[in-house]
C-alpha cells in the first residue's frame, strides 16, 4: 500500500510517499527504509521508486522522500545544497521513528547517485541509521567532477562556479546553469532524466560548489559495525566506478562493494535482475526482517 505522506525538514514540508508491506499485521513494527532520489529528481524518476517497491515487496516499510527544492516539496526550486539534503535524510529518520509501524531502531538508509553519497553522509553523523544501501555513489566532490569534465570541459566548469560566486557577491542574485553542465550524461541515458516530469533541469551556481566541497568518504568509516553496500556499474557512464571504490577503501567491516559489468548509472530503474538477487541476499544477511 502506498499512501501520500510529508514531514518537516528545518521549516519546509517534504514531500513523500510511504510504502506499507501489504501483509503488516495490526501492531506489527517492521524495519524500514528512508529512499532517496538522486540530483535534482523527484519520486517520480524511476530510481527511488523501483527501490522502495522492490523493499515493500520484500516486507520493510519504505518512506520514499524528495529533498528540499525538488519535486513537490518546499524550498527554492532547484537549490541543492549537500549537507541541507543530508539534514532531511536525517528529518525523515526521525519522521520514521513517529510512524506506528516501524521498528524505530531499524531504520536504514538507501539512495541513488547524489541521494546515495548523501545516505553515507548522514549515517555517517547520526548513529539511528541502521544500515546504508549506496546505488552509484561518490565520496569525494572535487575528485569526482574532475573526472566528469574533461579538458577544455573542466576550465568552463570551474569559471562557471568562480563567476557564480562573484554574481552572487555583486548582484545578490544567483547565476542559473543547467544540469547536463554540472553533471554531464550521455544522450543515450538522458530519458531516465528527461521522463521524469518534476526533474529540475537548471540550478543555482552555488548546487555544484555545494557538490564540489562534499566528501562523503570522510564519514563512511564512522558507519561502522553498520552494514553498508555499495552498488556501481562497473561501466558507469555518468560517476565513475572509481568513486565507489574509494569509499569501500575507506569504508571499515562490514561493508559489500559490487561492481555490476553491464550496468550503468541508472542501475535501479534498469531493474537489473542480477542487482534484485544481489541487493535481496544482501537484506537477507545483514538486515533481515
Amino acid at each position: 500500500m502506498i499512501t501520500p505522506a510529508s514531514f518537516v525538514s528545518d521549516g519546509l514540508k517534504l514531500s513523500a510517499l510511504l510504502h506499507v508491506p501489504p501483509d503488516l499485521k495490526p501492531g506489527e513494527r517492521r524495519p524500514a527504509f528512508v529512499v532517496m532520489h538522486g540530483f535534482g529528481g523527484s519520486n517520480q524518476g524511476g530510481q527511488g521508486a523501483w527501490a522502495a517497491k522492490a523493499l515493500a515487496r520484500w516486507g520493510y516499510v519504505c518512506l520514499q522522500f524528495e529533498f528540499r527544492g525538488c519535486g513537490d516539496s518546499e524550498g527554492e526550486r532547484g537549490r541543492i545544497i549537500c549537507l541541507e539534503e543530508v539534514a532531511d535524510a536525517s528529518n525523515a529518520i526521525t519522521y520514521l521513528q513517529s510512524r506506528p509501524e516501524v521498528d524505530t531502531k531499524r531504520i536504514a538508509l538507501c539512495g541513488s547517485s547524489l541521494g546515495a553519497a548523501v545516505a553515507i553522509h548522514a549515517a555517517g553523523g547520526d548513529s539511528r541509521a541502521a544500515a546504508v544501501i549506496s546505488q552509484g555513489g561518490w565520496g569525494n566532490g572535487a575528485r569526482k567532477f574532475r573526472d566528469q569534465h574533461r579538458g577544455a570541459e573542466w576550465d568552463r566548469f570551474m569559471k562557471q562556479m568562480t563567476d557564480g560566486v562573484r554574481q552572487r557577491q555583486a548582484t545578490g542574485k544567483s547565476l542559473m546553469v543547467s544540469r547536463f553542465d554540472i553533471v554531464p550524461v550521455p544522450p543515450k541515458i538522458r530519458a531516465y532524466i528527461t521522463n521524469d516530469p518534476k526533474s529540475s533541469m537548471e540550478f543555482p551556481a552555488e548546487t555544484p560548489l555545494s557538490m564540489f566541497l562534499f566528501q562523503p568518504e570522510e564519514m563512511i568509516g564512522r558507519i561502522s559495525p553498520r552494514p553498508v553496500l555499495l552498488l556501481h556499474g562497473a561501466g558507469d557512464s555518468v560517476t565513475p566506478a572509481t568513486e565507489s571504490m574509494e569509499l569501500f577503501k575507506r569504508a571499515r567491516s562490514p561493508v559489500e562493494l559490487h561492481l555490476i559489468d553491464g550496468a550503468d548509472h541508472f542501475m535501479f530503474a534498469e531493474e537489473n535482475q542480477r542487482v534484485v538477487n544481489l541487493v535481496h541476499d544482501w537484506l537477507e544477511r545483514y538486515f533481515p526482517l
